[in-house]
């Protein structure tokens, strides 16, 4: 019963703010054009801060388990390309496949992950989570730029390897967390040599970052609420129910299956928590403000997220249950 609750609560939040916003948008305090561009300032500014932000708070990167994290990183990848052909047989526009694929790829665990995993098993959940985010946010965003151009892109041209690879670069989201990287390395190299300065040493800059990263999925969600139409159900139907599935039913069955049947004695129960947090949790909210960015079918992306949000309360308690049925944790 605890852990339907805490599955309920680390969703409801989500689902008020998207309901909000609707609200918004229905009384006049939000329009269209200011939805866009809200949508333009979380992707390109609050959500990179955000992402910093949390990659530098972290305590250190040396205590890896680099199996737990070689597992997510290749459960990962072969929900990708078995993503691939599912998509394009499900969605006949190419704008979609591109957000189907980001759909299967990409849960919300930047967002709830990390709480989820403490929940389920405590400090050691959230210190597992945190180090895996290192790995597993920057894999979410690469794999989401190549679904939306090389796969999504309904133009004429076809673009290059090399301006897929300039896209991934210049990504805002990637930008934000290579530099919490970098800045990681550096304090780490200054914890070895002696030096005390820290960049959270000057108050000014880490209270301004933070109040940034604060911003983020508050107005994502506002944005996805405004930009939230009951009609687009209709049309989008086929693609919604394929996508709200494979998010949370199919992927969760594979990657935490697997893991428990044929890995159950590697990997330790924060671990398996972990894996709750990563594969079970509903559709990213910044999948919404990148498929904007590049082109892809925004009402459906949004629509993904609030679907899967209603259905991972229960498929996340149901995944939790089972897991402690069987012992994982």
């Amino acid at each position: 019963m605890d852990s339907f609750i805490f599955a309920l609560y680390a969703v409801a939040p989500i689902i008020l703010m998207v309901v909000i916003g609707y609200l918004l948008k229905r009384l006049g305090f939000m329009n269209e054009r200011f939805a866009k561009e809200a949508n333009r300032l979380v992707f390109r500014i609050f959500m990179p801060v955000m992402l910093f932000v949390k990659i530098y708070n972290m305590d250190d990167l040396s205590n890896i388990d680099f199996g737990f994290i070689g597992y997510a990183v290749i459960a990962v990848l072969v929900v990708f390309f078995l993503s691939i052909p599912a998509s394009i047989a499900i969605a006949r526009q190419k704008n979609r496949r591109g957000v189907l694929i980001q759909a299967a790829v990409r849960s919300g665990y930047s967002l709830i992950g990390i709480p989820l995993a403490e929940s389920l098993y405590g400090q050691a959940g959230a210190e597992a989570a945190t180090l895996l985010s290192a790995a597993v946010i920057p894999l979410f965003n690469v794999l989401a730029v190549i679904s939306l151009v090389a796969i999504g892109n309904d133009s004429e041209k076809k673009p290059s390897v090399k301006s897929i690879i300039l896209d991934i670069i210049k990504n805002p989201l990637i930008i934000g967390i290579a530099a919490g990287l970098v800045c990681v390395g550096i304090r780490m190299i200054f914890v070895k040599t002696g030096i005390d300065f820290r960049l959270s040493n000057i108050t000014p800059i880490m209270t301004a970052l933070q109040y940034l990263s604060n911003l983020a999925i508050p107005l994502a969600l506002l944005v996805l609420g405004a930009q939230f139409e009951f009609s687009a159900v209709a049309s989008l139907k086929r693609e919604i129910i394929f996508g709200t599935l494979i998010r949370t039913v199919i992927v969760p069955a594979l990657t935490i299956g697997v893991a428990y049947f044929f890995f159950r004695e590697r990997f330790a129960p924060e671990h398996f928590a972990v894996f709750v947090a990563v594969f079970a949790t509903p559709v990213a909210v910044p999948s919404v403000p990148m498929v904007q960015e590049m082109g892809g079918d925004v009402t459906l992306a949004g629509q993904l997220v609030v679907w899967s949000t209603l259905a991972s309360a229960l498929t996340v308690f149901l995944v939790t249950f089972l897991l402690r049925l069987g012992g994982a944790f």
